[in-house]
């Protein structure tokens, strides 16, 4: 039986920096909001700046016979007292107390560790041209943040990164542009692939890993730039046709199966589920932005898949029906413990980055329930998202900052998958560089250790004009 059950959701008016289902930094006393938050006892210092006069104020870390103090309107750690706090005060709640002005919170230190890193794509966002922009990995329990490749080495737009389940040793990268290629990176071997091929409809993109390493899941689209006329709305993508495809690292093939590459819909965002018995992926009826781009709503549906041979079954079910309650679903991302999936939920289409009502929503994989995931969601845009590898935190790139530019947020999620107030990623100087750094996080993910990734090499794979093809294979009942 199809379980498709939503649950209320709840819009609250009127909320502070510490309560309602919204957050929102209007009249909170400290930025980044740090109140009464859930972090790991690996993450970098919360250092956060008040935003009222606070001169004389003296701010007080308190946990055990601990107490570590600040004057002024600014906390900034030192990073050996800040490690030393959290440690001692895991699985427990350290306590904040300000005087001037006269409040107090808590931070609660979680018992669940998180990953060494993230990698994330920075880029500026405009939407009619591409600059300078990059892949960066960033060691959470600190500040520091590295390139993994930037494209002032080659003319190209790079995207669509992706490992397995936040293991570095490979690596799935797309550069589109004049040097497009698909870059494949494993132990020892690196490699620049054509992926488009006769018999499908562009490039491969939106990789995701099958747990065991053997086959990565892409869809290919044929995207476009719509224009709204709505002063409220500047643009929206959406895709003219899209398919979903398995490719097979070992055989050097593409698998087509054609339950997931009808002619009538359009599928996109395929995502091995936990135990790779299964694929999820989003699917609309095909619609054409000149029929009405609001009219185009995405399900998310599953499909069996044979590990033997690559092949997506025929029979597929709908896990969330988004359509029926005027919705649309993208961006499915499966917890590695298959307990969960997270997903984004829009008023319709799929690049919900445009979309300032898109939330993240989580689906039980037991009960087939959905809900809203409250301690994401802002009132502004909450995105893209992956799981740590332990199952225990999302990373997710959201707009609440200032509603223009998209910043990472972090998020405790529990066994019953409730998910704690969210933090934003740490910096040295919050209020400075967030004040003044104008691009974009886009497509973060978890790392359990720094990427092993020869940027040098990979420069010079992409601007050669040496490009190894995509193999094709019919899978299924044609």
């Amino acid at each position: 039986m199809i379980k498709r059950i939503f649950a209320f959701l709840l819009v609250l008016s009127a909320v502070s920096c510490t309560g309602g289902l919204y957050q929102e930094y209007s009249g909170c006393i400290i930025y980044p909001d740090y109140m009464d938050v859930t972090v790991p006892s690996g993450i970098a210092p919360l250092n956060f700046d008040y935003t009222v006069p606070a001169e004389d104020n003296v701010t007080t870390f308190s946990f055990g016979d601990m107490q570590i103090r600040f004057k002024g309107s600014a906390v900034r750690w030192n990073a050996r007292k800040w490690r030393k706090l959290l440690q001692a005060a895991e699985g427990d709640d350290i306590q904040v107390t300000s005087t001037s002005p006269d409040t107090a919170w808590t931070i609660h230190v979680s018992e669940d560790d998180i990953d060494y890193g993230i990698a994330y794509r920075l880029l500026e966002p405009g939407y009619e041209v591409y600059s300078k922009m990059g892949i960066y990995e960033r060691e959470l329990s600190s500040f520091r943040q590295r390139a993994i490749l930037e494209n002032t080495e080659f003319n190209g737009c790079v995207n669509c990164h992706s490992v397995n389940r936040g293991d570095p040793s490979a690596l799935s990268l797309h550069i589109r542009g004049d040097h497009g290629a698909t870059i494949l990176a494993s132990p020892g071997k690196m490699e620049a692939y054509n992926t488009r091929t006769d018999t499908t409809k562009g490039f491969c993109v939106y990789p995701y890993w099958h747990p065991s390493g053997r086959y990565i899941a892409y869809s290919t689209n044929d995207t476009r730039q719509v224009y709204h006329s709505k002063p409220d709305k500047l643009i929206e993508v959406c895709d003219l046709s899209s398919d979903v495809l398995i490719y097979d690292v070992e055989a050097n093939e593409l698998k087509l199966s054609p339950s997931v590459r009808r002619t009538d819909r359009w599928e996109t965002f395929p995502v091995f589920s936990a135990d790779g018995a299964s694929v999820y992926f989003c699917s609309s009826a095909e619609h054409m932005p000149s029929d009405g781009v609001e009219d185009t709503r995405y399900n998310l549906y599953r499909a069996s898949f044979d590990v033997a041979t690559g092949a997506v079954g025929d029979s597929l079910e709908i896990v969330v029906d988004a359509e029926s309650v005027g919705k649309s679903v993208s961006f499915p991302r499966p917890s590695y413990d298959g307990r969960f999936l997270v997903y984004t939920l829009s008023d319709y289409g799929q690049f919900s980055i445009w979309h300032s009502e898109a939330d993240l929503w989580i689906l039980d994989l037991r009960t087939g329930e959905s809900r809203v995931l409250a301690g994401t969601v802002s009132g502004e845009t909450e995105s893209f998202h992956n799981w740590s590898s332990n199952s225990r935190w999302l990373v997710f790139s959201s707009r609440r900052d200032d509603g223009q530019f998209t910043r990472l947020y972090f998020s405790h999620v529990d066994e019953s998958g409730n998910a704690s107030k969210a933090f934003m990623l740490p910096q040295k100087d919050p209020s400075r560089y967030y004040g003044t750094f104008f691009m974009s996080y886009n497509v973060p993910d978890f790392l359990t250790a720094p990427l092993r990734f020869d940027n040098v090499k990979a420069s010079r794979l992409i601007n050669a004009p040496d490009r190894t093809q995509f193999g094709v294979k019919f899978t299924g009942n044609k």
